[in-house]
């Protein structure tokens, strides 16, 4: 399984505790402030607009808060001005790491970010280091419950996908970029759950990391999520079920 697909699986399984709410309403809000500054506050003609208020609805974020962050970033409204940045670099047993981060100080973050990543035996790079790592795709998380891998590969094929891998627990599905709706659609008619669905960034290669390297990763990934500037983290590591269920336990 992909460290992508790894983290997010992680992710949507940790608890909605109102502390990670306020954290993830934060990310949105930025999102939403961006977007409307760089394109419009009209989210028909601004994609990147109308994908970030419906991850803030999904999200259940009152409408109050999605308007006030469109009139923030159309300057409507007063508010801070927060620029985008990308930083690249490595975890423990040289798994890639791909940072996007929305930040009033620059200066602040990257210190920020060196830090953790010493921390937890990490380090940043230069840029370029591991971008070429990644690469566009469209990824369907599918619980697996009773369905079984020939189900799921009539679906998807018929409709387009590229590929599907499966570990034990999630079925994930992947396409090109302008594929996805179809095959989202495809999945959707079809009845099957859907854990996650979204166009990002995906590993060409993964890391396999165990034992205390995975331990570290995992802690490392946890305090980066936690940074009020860290929108995005893309990662290669790769980890066993049965070292996640240990790791888990413990």
């Amino acid at each position: 399984m992909s460290g992508h697909n790894k983290w997010s699986s992680i992710k949507h399984k940790k608890a909605k505790v109102d502390a990670q709410r306020g954290r993830i309403f934060t990310r949105l809000i930025k999102e939403i402030t961006v977007a409307a500054r760089m394109g419009t506050g009209d989210e028909e003609s601004n994609p990147r607009l109308r994908a970030a208020i419906l991850a803030a609805k999904a999200a259940n974020m009152p409408a109050a808060n999605i308007e006030r962050a469109v009139k923030r970033g159309t300057g409507e409204l007063p508010g801070i001005t927060y620029e985008e940045a990308v930083y690249e670099g490595y975890g423990p047993g040289g798994a890639a790491l791909l940072i996007e981060t929305l930040t009033d100080n620059k200066n602040r973050t990257v210190a920020d970010l060196r830090y953790i990543l010493g921390k937890h035996n990490g380090n940043l790079g230069e840029s370029g280091s591991v971008s070429w790592i990644f690469e566009k795709k469209g990824v369907i998380n599918i619980p697996a419950g009773d369905l079984t891998e020939d189900e799921v590969m009539l679906v998807i094929l018929d409709a387009g996908a590229e590929d599907l891998r499966f570990d034990g627990e999630t079925f994930e599905v992947l396409t090109a970029p302008e594929d996805f709706e179809r095959v989202k659609q495809a999945v959707e008619e079809a009845g099957f759950p859907i854990d996650s669905a979204e166009v990002t960034l995906y590993p060409k290669s993964s890391v396999k990391l165990d034992g205390k390297q995975a331990e570290q990763m995992l802690k490392l990934m946890d305090a980066l999520e936690e940074h009020d500037d860290v929108q995005n983290i893309y990662s290669n590591f790769d980890i066993d079920v049965s070292v996640m269920e240990q790791l888990e336990n413990e």
